[in-house]
């Protein structure tokens, strides 16, 4: 870096394979919105996921036409809902171990992993490593960065239960992906929004993509 440039230091993103690729679309586009650097990993069960959510497939190759096709998308599925600015996403694949994200002297803000399932959850738990993802994520973790993972499952069993809780103890944020109807939803973009909202809350990423209770009753219904 040449004297007088400023570091990039972005978030890292990685998407993995559980339900909910809209999630991740929306936090994407609100770290964009908020004028941050995004690094972004995209799991190989998540691409399956995201051609069955949105019919898009997420190739390396052609990353960012795709990723822009995706984030055009809003949460009912309707194209050139966002118009969104890409200049400032990287795409590592996610079998790149060698990538950037893989070492900690790699600047970064921290990580953001959403959707993450539950075989996720237990990878960086246990601190398998065993694609970028799970790698970046323990990096994370051991530098003292923000994790926040948004754990997408229903009904969750006692194993991931107990990941869960290890993750907790290690510093990550678990955010489970659980909309909120106190904040006057009246789309599905809204629910959508509000759960992105809450991810961005927990590494302090500052965000209008719902409304704050107020403390005021019924002070979100709908007129």
């Amino acid at each position: 870096m040449n004297a007088g440039e400023t570091q990039r230091t972005p978030w890292i993103v990685g998407v993995s394979g559980a339900s909910g690729t809209p999630y991740a679309a929306a936090v994407l586009r609100a770290l964009l919105d908020a004028g941050e650097s995004v690094d972004l990993v995209v799991s190989r069960a998540s691409r399956l996921t995201l051609l069955d959510e949105t019919g898009i497939s997420f190739r390396d190759a052609h990353w960012r036409d795709d990723l822009g096709r995706w984030l055009s998308l809003g949460a009912d599925g309707k194209p050139g809902t966002f118009d969104v600015d890409l200049a400032d996403v990287r795409h590592w694949s996610a079998g790149d171990l060698a990538a950037g994200p893989s070492s900690g002297s790699y600047p970064a803000k921290g990580m953001l992993i959403v959707p993450a399932s539950t075989a996720c959850v237990a990878g960086v738990a246990l601190g398998l490593s065993k694609d970028l993802l799970q790698r970046a994520a323990s990096v994370t973790l051991k530098e003292g960065r923000p994790l926040a993972v948004a754990v997408r499952e229903t009904p969750l069993n006692g194993q991931t239960l107990r990941h869960l809780v290890a993750l907790d103890d290690a510093g990550a944020a678990v955010v489970p992906a659980s909309p909120a109807f106190y904040a006057g939803a009246t789309h599905i973009q809204h629910l959508v929004d509000f759960v992105a909202g809450r991810v961005l809350d927990s590494v302090g990423v500052p965000h209008r993509l719902y409304r704050r209770w107020g403390g005021e009753l019924g002070g979100a219904r709908p007129a």
